[in-house]
């Protein structure tokens, strides 16, 4: 139950941006969603900016508490010499990323917002995705490709800085999915 739990909120995490880029593109500060409300409507009064800095703060945190949350999935274990070959993938993935940026640009409507939203997010879900979310490099996160000596792809979200396949040896490795693990170090 966690482990589906935690990939919902991952997949959460690595497509909200594409709602956040909306909001600061059409302008919509909390006076725009909270103005009317009883008792709120000074956010009406704040700079667009502290209602950017706010949107941008909900998946930070989510992607802190998801890190968090990773210690109750299964553990599995690197030993030396299991690794064939490393590569490093913050780069390889940042462009297909940036794509949700200009699909956010490109909307026109809440409505189209949230249907383009749905369907991101039932296919990032449903797809085993890798969970590449840019919000981990503030956590001082790293994104690996690796293979190991049986063939098996695997991507590893960690906190250590790997160069060759020999330097990786990990006692503790959390199952994120069967092609994805973090290392919480």
């Amino acid at each position: 139950m966690i482990n589906i739990a935690l990939r919902v909120l991952l997949t959460v995490n690595a497509t909200s941006l594409l709602v956040i880029i909306f909001f600061v593109q059409k302008g919509y500060s909390l006076g725009h969603f909270f103005g009317g409300v009883a008792g709120l409507g000074w956010t009406v009064t704040l700079p667009n900016a502290v209602s950017y800095l706010f949107y941008l703060t909900i998946p930070v945190l989510s992607t802190g508490f998801s890190i968090w949350l990773s210690k109750y999935l299964g553990k599995d274990e690197f030993k030396a010499g299991e690794v064939a070959c490393i590569e490093h993938a913050n780069n390889s993935f940042l462009p297909s990323y940036l794509g949700y940026f200009f699909v956010a640009l490109s909307i026109n409507n809440c409505d189209t917002l949230w249907f383009v939203y749905g369907v991101l997010f039932v296919f990032t879900l449903l797809s085993q995705a890798l969970y590449f979310n840019p919000l981990f490099l503030l956590f001082g996160y790293e994104f690996y490709n690796i293979t190991t000596r049986n063939g098996t792809a695997i991507f590893l979200i960690s906190r250590e800085r790997y160069k060759k396949p020999d330097d990786i040896q990990i006692p503790v490795a959390y199952r994120i999915n069967n092609y994805t693990f973090i290392e919480r170090g």
